[in-house]
């Protein structure tokens, strides 16, 4: 007798490696990114920049370029400024903050080497480019202030008089009693740590294309950013313009890192001259422009110090943050996140109720930073696990072992830091237990002793994190930005039984289109290939405030949920109507009517989806189906949802030369519910390049007077291949249960915790020599200067 057929049973796409169904095409050179449009009567913009840090501009003559081949039209700030208005990035909620109005381009000064001071508009972007060589200007050169260290001393010049002196914002947390603790402590450890001011080297710069139609005041914006609907209101106050009449699109995204969140004064340019010309008018930055106008990140001196008891568990912290800005604070976010991160953050992981800590953010001649990738991360992760790893040798404990002894315990949830941080469900203890193994900690810590023997110097070092996700009103909202916190996701139901998912997070390369289409799948009910994701355009996208913080499935992959969810249902309604059944009794699954409970095919989607569709003569009267649906989703039960993990670097030290090689690299995450664990693992190892770029080889130089030494990547060191060490990656899953996907973030944990982790490893190494490195990237000087042999 044949055993009976079993019928379709539910299938769940969430948790599988499903290849990302773009990959495909973008491997194909099928990509349709900002540079690859063209429109009729388009022109090409080229900017004038200045060579100076600080200058006046005593004069401007745009004729020599007006006259040259192809040019169309010619303009300086003022010029510009009839397009577009200034703007000023502060946030309520930063009490104390200011900034200066900040125009487009430049107006009779300039304040960063790289600022416009005119812009050139040509048929072709050679003629552009070439007019704009044959712009005469004369500056009056002006004191640059370049070193935060000094920004606020007397007789420092304050880059704008207006604002008083050079301070941007300030912020302080004291628990009290933080002077108490540290002098009865029985261990106290204090470093200073400095930072270096790097970028995020995009594989695709900047680029945007503006088109203006005067007839019907509209206004189209192709740009690679990762939040159109924040542009969108951008262009639309700045240029008063409807905003219904202002359509941005995102297509393709050759990567962004938090570079292409943020408004810039040459693509604000770009759409003035637009609307000024009445013609489309195109512009894509350059990899020298970039590295002198994209955002710059990181630029801090911390000086740090812990307190400990005789059995080693941690007391206190006391942070003292000094970080530079460049001249603005930049729009609409502000610069002043950064530091407040790293006064949120440091000391996140341990459990202590002392905590003294002050911030100032002050400006300077130097290109403009910002928030980019695991804002504020890095700095607090690295100040923290280096004086925790100072404090264990101190008091000649294992790292990990101290770690054990201080991580919030995994059952003390809910829990608040000494920096008033909300954590609703964490990790750690379990996390460092499964490093341990994934590392084979012991067996490596012989290894190490045993080659030490031999005079070879190998390092261990371990840096656990927390990471900010699924941010709530909190971050943006509460002070005035107008950056929504909430995303949508609407599903229509096609006639073939495919369904296509509109989303308001975008698609930066990171693989949300994937996500996006497993949970649709698993929700609704079909197979993963027949849901087309729709990313990247405010006139068919719900609203949302796009790709940040790590936000996109955990915000966006709810709305999908439950975008599902009811499509789902609505689908069952019109199935029980043409099949004369009880919808509670079905069920859809892999694009079949079902009986729910023993799976026989009843239906095909497809059938239903073309009656629905096209024959609803065939239903009765006061049934009407409805297979579109559209659901919001903003997370408000914690300011931000936070994901923990704990990172770990083998490196080997060679003390004659001061080279560091990278041996290994492991991480463990708990990021919740994971939605595709091949994706998240990209995500983490692709943080960690970045996180190890920054420890060992990225930093922007200037010199004393503002001038960018290395803005170029022959100079600028970035990580490659060959240096990458094999990753090894593993996961706790802890779902958050502010959404029924229970997923957080993924994509600033890599990034977070590698530069702290290789730091500790590399003092490791040197802890026979009583030496030890906080100055980032460990450059080989560096290292040879700490071993006293240079």
């Amino acid at each position: 007798m044949n055993a009976p057929i079993p019928g379709i049973q539910p299938t769940t796409y969430i948790g599988t490696d499903t290849p990302r169904p773009n990959a495909k095409r973008l491997l194909a050179g099928r990509g349709r990114f900002v540079d690859d449009l063209r429109l009729p009567r388009e022109l090409h913009a080229a900017f004038v920049r200045s060579p100076h840090a600080h200058a006046r501009i005593t004069r401007l003559n745009l004729d020599p370029a007006r006259r040259a081949k192809g040019v169309f039209w010619c303009g300086a700030g003022a010029d510009v400024a009839k397009a577009v208005s200034p703007w000023v990035a502060t946030l309520s909620h930063f009490k104390g903050m200011k900034s200066a109005p900040q125009y487009a381009v430049a107006l009779g000064r300039v304040t960063w080497q790289g600022e416009a001071v005119a812009v050139v508009v040509a048929q072709t972007r050679a003629q552009a480019e070439d007019a704009a060589l044959l712009v005469e200007v004369d500056y009056e050169p002006l004191p640059a202030v370049t070193d935060m260290e000094t920004a606020l001393d007397p007789g420092t010049p304050v880059i704008h008089p207006d604002l008083g002196d050079n301070l941007a914002f300030t912020r302080g947390v004291d628990t009290g009693g933080v002077a108490e603790v540290f002098a009865k402590a029985h261990v106290v450890v204090e470093d200073i740590f400095r930072f270096g001011r790097h970028t995020g080297v995009c594989l695709e710069p900047r680029a945007i294309t503006a088109d203006y139609n005067a007839s019907e005041n509209q206004l189209t914006v192709w740009l690679n950013n990762q939040a159109p609907h924040m542009m969108r209101d951008i262009f639309a106050r700045h240029l008063e313009i409807p905003e219904a009449n202002v359509r941005v699109i995102a297509p393709d995204v050759g990567g962004s890192f938090g570079i292409k969140v943020h408004v810039y004064p040459d693509e604000m340019a770009v759409v003035g001259v637009a609307r000024l010309l009445g013609r489309p008018i195109r512009y894509s930055a350059d990899r020298l422009e970039s590295m002198s106008t994209d955002i710059h990140a990181r630029e801090h001196r911390v000086r740090a110090r812990l307190a400990a008891d005789r059995d080693g568990r941690i007391l206190a912290f006391e942070l003292d943050d000094l970080t530079g800005i460049g001249p603005y604070s930049v729009y609409p976010r502000t610069s002043a996140v950064e530091g407040n991160q790293v006064v949120n953050l440091t000391g996140g992981p341990y459990d202590f109720k002392h905590y003294l800590a002050n911030l100032r953010v002050v400006f300077q001649n130097k290109t403009p930073t910002c928030q980019y990738r695991a804002v504020g991360h890095p700095i607090a992760v690295a100040v923290t696990e280096g004086l925790v790893d100072h404090a264990a040798q101190k008091l000649g404990l294992d790292p990990a072992e101290f770690r054990r002894r201080n991580l919030i315990a995994d059952d003390a949830y809910p829990y608040t830091s000494a920096s008033g941080m909300k954590f609703e469900a964490l990790s750690h203890h379990a996390c460092l237990e499964k490093l341990k193994q994934l590392m084979d900690y012991d067996a490596l810590r012989a290894e190490q002793k045993a080659l030490r023997a031999k005079g070879i110097h190998r390092g261990i070092g371990l840096a656990a994190l927390i990471e900010v996700t699924n941010p709530s009103a909190a971050f943006y909202g509460v002070g005035g930005a107008r950056i929504s916190s909430q995303d949508g996701c609407t599903l229509r139901l096609e006639p073939t039984g495919w369904v296509t998912a509109l989303t308001g997070v975008t698609e930066q390369g990171q693989g949300t289109e994937g996500a996006i289409a497993q949970v649709v799948a698993s929700s609704v009910g079909i197979p993963v290939e027949h849901v087309k994701v729709i990313t990247g355009d405010t006139d068919t996208t719900p609203y949302g405030g796009g790709t940040w913080a790590s936000r996109g499935a955990g915000i966006g992959g709810e709305a999908a949920l439950q975008a599902g969810h009811d499509l789902k249902r609505n689908i069952l309604a019109l199935a029980g109507v043409i099949l004369t059944r009880d919808a509670a009794g079905l069920d859809l699954r892999q694009g079949s009517i079902v009986d729910a409970a023993t799976g026989e095919s009843l239906l095909s989607l497809a059938e239903a989806a073309r009656i629905g569709q096209y024959r609803p003569d065939t239903l009765p009267r006061e049934f009407s189906p409805q297979l579109s649906v559209t659901r919001q989703y903003g997370q408000r039960d914690w300011p931000f949802v936070f994901t923990n993990g704990i990172s770990a670097s083998y490196v080997e030290v060679d003390a004659e030369t001061g080279f560091v090689k990278l041996l290994k690299h492991w991480m463990v995450e708990d990021c919740g519910t994971i939605i595709n664990p091949l994706l998240v693992d990209e995500q983490i190892r692709g943080g960690i390049a970045q996180g190890i770029g920054a420890a060992m080889w990225e930093e922007i130089l200037y010199d004393d007077e503002g001038n960018l030494k290395n803005g170029n990547l022959a100079d600028y060191l970035l990580p490659m291949a060959a240096e990458m060490p094999d990753m090894v990656v593993g996961h706790v899953e802890t779902p958050t249960r502010s959404s029924e996907l229970g997923a957080k973030g993924a994509g600033e944990a890599g990034t977070a915790g590698a530069p702290g982790a290789v730091m500790n490893a590399i003092n490791d190494a040197l802890s026979p020599f009583g030496a030890r490195v906080t100055e980032m990237p460990f450059t080989p000087e560096r290292l040879l200067k700490a071993l006293g042999k240079v």
